[in-house]
C-alpha cells in the first residue's frame, strides 16, 4: 500500500476531529498556523490539506471569516460520508438513514432478481437462511452477521444490475458493523429469520411484486427494531 502524503495525513486527521465532534457543523477549524504547529509541516502542507477537504465539500471558506465545517449532508465524499456514519457521533440518524438507503436499493434489486434467480441461487440462499438459525441457537453473533450479508449479497448479484454492486460495495464496512450492534440482540435475529425465509419465498415464486414486497417488509422490520431495541436502550 503506498504511503499517504504529509497533505493527506493532515487532511485526514482533521477529517477525524471532525468527525469525532471536535468541530461540529459550523464551527470554525484552526488557522494554517496552528495546525502547522500541531503536525509540524509547513503551511503550504495545511493550505493543500485544506484545499482537499474543500474540494470534497467537507469545509467552506467564508473570506475574511475563516474555515467552516459543512454539514454532512452537503460532504461531496462517499468515502468520509462512511466515515462518519462508522466512527461518528450522530449514530442514531445515520443509522437509520443506512435503512432508507438500503431500502431504497434492496427493494429494487430484489424485485429484479424474480425473474433472473436461478435454482442454485436459491438453494444458496435458503442454506444462508439455515446458516443464521444455527448461528443463532448457537449464540454466534459473527456468523449470523456473515450468513446475513452474505444473503444480501447473493441477491445484488441475482439482480444483475452492475450499477448495483458498484453502489453497496463501499458500504460493507459500515454493514458489517452495524449488523454486528443489532444482531447482539436476539429477537432481531429471531425476526432476521422470518423475513428472510419469507424473502427466498417469494423470490421462489418468480413474482417481482412479491419479492419487493417481501425486502420491503424486512427493511420495515429492520427499522423497528432498530427503533425499539437499540435506540431506544440508549436513551433509557
Amino acid at each position: 500500500m503506498a504511503r499517504k502524503s504529509l497533505v493527506g495525513v493532515v487532511a485526514d486527521e482533521l477529517l477525524d476531529r471532525i468527525i469525532a465532534g471536535e468541530f461540529p457543523p459550523g464551527a470554525a477549524v484552526p488557522g494554517e498556523l496552528e495546525l502547522s504547529a500541531r503536525h509540524e509541516v509547513s503551511r503550504m502542507t495545511v493550505r493543500e490539506a485544506m484545499k482537499t477537504l474543500q474540494a470534497q465539500q467537507i469545509l467552506s471558506v467564508e473570506r475574511g471569516r475563516g474555515t467552516f465545517v459543512n454539514p454532512l449532508n452537503r460532504w461531496a465524499s462517499l468515502e468520509a460520508v462512511l466515515r462518519a456514519a462508522s466512527e461518528g457521533k450522530n449514530d442514531a440518524a445515520a443509522a437509520i438513514q443506512l435503512i432508507e438507503l438500503r431500502r431504497m436499493l434492496e427493494t429494487g434489486a430484489c424485485e429484479l432478481a424474480a425473474g433472473r434467480i436461478g435454482d442454485s441461487d436459491l438453494n444458496t440462499l435458503q442454506g444462508q437462511v439455515e446458516a443464521m438459525r444455527d448461528a443463532h441457537e448457537r449464540h454466534d453473533v459473527a456468523a449470523f452477521v456473515a450468513a446475513d450479508l452474505a444473503f444480501h449479497d447473493l441477491i445484488l448479484r441475482a439482480s444483475e444490475n452492475v450499477f448495483v454492486a458498484v453502489l453497496f460495495a463501499p458500504l460493507h464496512r459500515v454493514l458489517e458493523r452495524r449488523r454486528t450492534q443489532t444482531s447482539e440482540v436476539r429477537e432481531i435475529q429471531a425476526h432476521a429469520i422470518g423475513q428472510h425465509k419469507k424473502i427466498v419465498q417469494a423470490l421462489s415464486t418468480r413474482d417481482p411484486h412479491k419479492a419487493r414486497d417481501a425486502m420491503d417488509e424486512h427493511m420495515q422490520q429492520t427499522l423497528d427494531d432498530l427503533k425499539s431495541y437499540v435506540l431506544a436502550a440508549r436513551r433509557d
